[in-house]
């Protein structure tokens, strides 16, 4: 069944009732009922301090929670002069649909700023709100992106793989590609609603990625946005990242299909304004379990070594190999392999129409690889100095932008063969 709307008719109607509106700010949210009240309460506590003269809506977007967040976020208690609005969107599960219902809600109400923050956040400030919004209102800015300090070993995807790509791919240095916190102008609200995307896996697994990438490639004025430190339920990448790797990885790689003649032209990167926090704050460590994942990818590689072979180059294949011979001592998979490795696997993937999940599925045991090695290379370093081996890493992905457009194109002719 196809939705030409996310908003059900309780909240087209509130949308009515209130007319217009200066700022919106959308909370997806599922299963969120121990942190929805915390970040209601920030936001409205954020919109009264710096946005009181504004006409501000809040706006739930929940997917159909099985617990009580609904109830809780319909019992917090927001400043009068504000509107509040729970509702569970209409259409395909996932994010991306409770993304569609909030744009079109900024739409309908023709704010001039449309922010979103997610509902598992635990270090949320007041501020947030205004270091999202500010670019917008302010500076004339169309997408703020945001940055976070992060515990080095939280953001395991966006620090190994997706960062990396969307910087090498569109040359836009934004840190934080996937970070589920930004802030939108009305006419990227309204660009975001008219595409065709809303039916697709894209928008159910990737539709961070894709705002992302879309406003880059529409040349939406970009910037970031620091907002301190980040606080979540973060994830063991070895226990819960898995299917998230294949979710994003899918998207990137189908956005790069969509997208191939535009960032086959760019050259190098450039970083971009970035407003908001200044400062420093020790975040929260994240556990991981750095034998379990080589355990992983051992077992993967067990399993999936003469598909690897056929589908690698012997360059590749042959640090794979030696990285499956090593203990935990002195495991090591060379970031320059890895980003071979990556590029290999895009043009696999555009190279294959079908079994493109299989594909991904092949992969996981190689991110558990990469996400052991840069563990271990980091293991006596602070959040800090970890952050400069990302770097290091992203730079290295810039250089072998060539080689991906030579083993992009070489699948491409097979494939048309």
């Amino acid at each position: 069944m196809k939705y030409d709307t996310a908003l059900r008719p309780y909240l087209a109607k509130r949308i009515e009732e209130i007319e217009s509106a200066d700022i919106l700010m959308g909370i997806p949210c599922y299963n969120n009922e121990s942190t929805i009240a915390h970040v209601v309460q920030m936001v409205t506590h954020g919109l009264a301090k710096y946005y009181k003269d504004k006409r501000s809506v809040i706006l739930i977007a929940d997917g159909g929670s099985t617990d009580d967040t609904r109830e809780v976020a319909k019992e917090f208690q927001i400043k009068p002069w504000q509107e509040k609005i729970v509702n569970i969107y209409r259409g395909p599960a996932g994010k991306g649909t409770a993304l569609r219902s909030i744009f079109e809600a900024a739409r309908w109400l023709d704010v001039k700023v449309c922010g979103m923050v997610d509902a598992d956040l635990r270090s949320i400030t007041p501020d947030w709100v205004k270091h999202l919004l500010e670019p917008v209102l302010e500076k004339g800015y169309q997408f703020v992106a945001p940055i976070y300090v992060r515990h080095k070993y939280d953001g395991t995807i966006t620090n190994n793989i997706v960062y990396n790509l969307t910087r090498t791919l569109f040359g836009k240095r934004i840190r934080q590609p996937i970070g589920g916190d930004f802030a939108i102008s009305k006419d990227v609200a309204k660009f975001y609603i008219e595409q065709d995307v809303w039916e697709t896996d894209v928008a159910r697994f990737g539709i961070d990625i894709w705002m992302t990438v879309s406003a880059i490639t529409q040349g939406f004025r970009i910037c970031q946005s620091n907002l301190g430190a980040k606080i979540h339920d973060a994830k063991d990448p070895g226990q819960h990242l898995g299917p998230m790797f294949r979710q994003v990885l899918s998207a990137l790689f189908t956005l790069m299909e969509r997208h191939e003649t535009y960032w086959k032209r760019i050259k190098g990167s450039e970083p971009l304004e970035t407003f908001g926090f200044e400062g420093y704050i020790e975040p929260e460590p994240v556990e991981v379990n750095l034998e379990g994942m080589i355990e992983l990818f051992k077992t993967g590689y067990n399993q999936f070594r003469p598909l690897w072979k056929e589908i690698f180059s012997d360059r590749c294949f042959a640090q794979i190999s030696r990285t499956a011979e090593m203990d935990t001592e002195s495991f090591h998979f060379p970031t320059n392999v890895w980003g071979q490795t990556l590029y290999e696997l895009a043009a696999t993937f555009h190279g294959w129409s079908t079994n493109r999940n299989k594909l991904l599925d092949l992969m996981t045991p190689l991110y558990f690889a990469r996400v052991a090695s840069f563990v271990r290379q980091s293991w006596d370093m602070s959040s800090q100095e970890a952050e400069a081996l990302v770097e290091e890493q992203a730079v290295k992905f810039e250089e072998h932008k060539d080689y991906l457009i030579k083993v992009w194109n070489k699948k491409q002719s097979q494939r048309q063969r």
